[in-house]
C-alpha cells in the first residue's frame, strides 16, 4: 500500500464491461452498472479510468480489541480477544442498521486513518489477540483489503473472522473464504418479503453462502438473527428458519437470537422483549439445534451459556462475555458424559472478559 494507491483507489477484478458502455460490478448480487465516475450502492466501489476500484483500501473506521463472544462467536476460541475493524459503506440497505454511522457513511473513507495489512497483523500480535475481525460494516465490500489483511495475519499465526450478511457472488465468495478461519453470518430473517422490503436484497444468496461455508470450507460458522418485533419474530418463521438450519447445515451450527433496539430508520419499533428471545431459543432446541443462544440482553447467563446436547450439563458458562465455567476436555468433549462439543477450542479458555479496548494503529509500525 502506498500514497498513490490511497489517493487513486485499489484496482479490483470482479467486474465486466457491458455492451452499452457501462461496467457491471460482479462482487455481490446487486450487480451495480456504472458509468465513469459513478459509485456502486455500497459507495466504496467506483468506476474510475474504465475499471472498478476500491476506494477504502487501507482505511478503517477505527480499531478495538473485543471479546470474541461479541462478534458473536461462542464456539471459536472462547474467552480470547479479537482486534476488530471495519471501513465505510455497505451493500445492503437495512432500515434497522445498528452500525449506520459506519455502514451508511459517505465521508469516512476520506477521514479514517490509514492502516496497512502488515501493521494490522503486527498490532494484533503485539496486543495478544488470537484473531482479527472484519466487522462493523460488511467485509464483502472491502474484499481485497480484507484478504490482504488475512494473508498478513496468517503469516503471524493470527486467525481471521468475517462478520457478514453473506450477500456475495459465487466466485468472490470462494476466494474470500479461502482466507477466513471463522464467520458469523447475519441471517436477517427467513422470508423474501423481509429481505426485499427491509434490506433491499434477497434471501437466497445468503442461504447459498451458508451452505457453501458449511459444506465446502473448513471455516467455523455461527449464525445471528436479530429479532424485530412484528417483522421476523413469529413462531412460524422461527420454526422454518431453525428447521432449515438443521436440514441444510446440521445441528452443530450455533445460532444466536439477538434483541433489536430502535435505530436508523426503524425508530417506531419497540425493543425486543426478552421473552421473544427465550421462545426463539426454545424453538431452536426443539428442532434439533444443539447450541442456541440469546444476546443483546442484560447479563443473560442461561441464554449465553453452552450446554451438552447429551447430558444437559453446562459445558461453557458465560456471563456478559466472561467465561464463568469450563467443562470441555482437550478432545472437545463433555467432561461429564464424553459427548462431542462442536467448535474450535483451546485446552483452556481465554480470560479477556468483557472489556473493549480502543486501539490507535499509529502506535504500531512495521519499520
Amino acid at each position: 500500500m502506498n500514497a498513490e494507491m490511497l489517493s487513486t483507489g485499489f484496482p479490483t477484478k470482479y467486474w465486466h464491461q457491458l455492451e452499452d458502455g457501462r461496467i457491471q460490478c460482479d462482487l455481490c448480487p446487486r450487480f451495480c452498472r456504472l458509468q465513469e465516475g459513478q459509485r456502486g450502492m455500497c459507495f466504496v466501489r467506483a468506476r474510475k479510468n474504465n475499471q472498478v476500484i476500491l476506494t477504502t483500501y487501507g482505511r478503517s473506521s477505527g480499531f478495538c480489541v473485543d471479546p470474541i463472544e461479541k462478534k458473536p462467536l461462542h464456539h471459536f476460541l472462547p474467552g480470547t480477544s479479537v482486534l476488530s475493524f471495519g471501513t465505510a459503506g455497505c451493500n445492503l440497505a437495512c432500515k434497522f442498521c445498528q452500525n449506520w454511522d459506519m455502514s451508511k457513511s459517505r465521508e469516512m473513507d476520506i477521514l479514517a486513518d490509514a492502516a496497512s495489512p502488515a501493521v494490522i497483523a503486527k498490532a494484533a500480535k503485539e496486543l495478544g489477540c488470537r484473531s482479527v475481525a472484519y466487522t462493523y460494516n460488511d467485509p464483502v465490500i472491502f474484499h481485497e483489503y480484507a484478504i490482504d489483511v488475512a494473508r498478513a495475519c496468517r503469516e503471524q499465526g493470527i486467525n481471521s473472522v468475517a462478520v457478514t450478511a453473506g450477500y456475495v457472488c459465487d466466485e468472490p465468495r470462494v476466494e474470500f473464504y479461502r482466507h477466513m478461519d471463522a464467520a458469523n453470518v447475519d441471517l436477517k430473517a427467513f422470508s423474501e418479503r423481509f429481505y426485499h422490503s427491509l434490506t433491499g436484497s434477497h434471501l437466497q444468496p445468503v442461504l447459498d453462502t451458508l451452505i457453501y461455508l458449511k459444506h465446502h470450507t473448513s471455516v467455523w460458522v455461527e449464525i445471528t438473527t436479530l429479532l424485530i418485533p412484528g417483522e421476523n419474530d413469529s413462531e412460524g418463521e422461527l420454526e422454518d428458519l431453525t428447521q432449515w438450519v438443521v436440514e441444510n447445515l446440521g445441528p452443530d451450527v450455533p445460532v444466536h437470537f439477538t434483541a433489536f433496539h430502535p435505530d436508523w430508520k426503524m425508530m417506531d419499533k419497540p425493543r425486543t422483549p426478552p421473552a421473544t428471545l427465550s421462545i426463539a431459543r426454545r424453538i431452536a432446541l426443539k428442532n434439533g439445534i444443539r447450541y442456541a443462544f440469546t444476546g443483546n440482553v442484560a447479563d443473560d447467563e442461561e441464554g449465553g451459556s453452552t450446554y451438552c446436547h447429551e447430558c444437559g450439563n453446562t459445558l461453557i458458562g458465560r456471563s456478559w462475555y466472561r467465561i464463568t465455567d469450563w467443562n470441555v476436555t482437550e478432545a472437545s468433549q463433555c467432561r461429564f458424559c464424553g459427548a462431542s462439543c462442536a467448535g474450535i477450542f483451546d485446552a483452556r479458555p481465554g480470560d479477556w472478559g468483557p472489556q473493549c479496548q480502543p486501539v490507535y494503529l499509529g502506535d504500531f509500525s512495521t519499520d
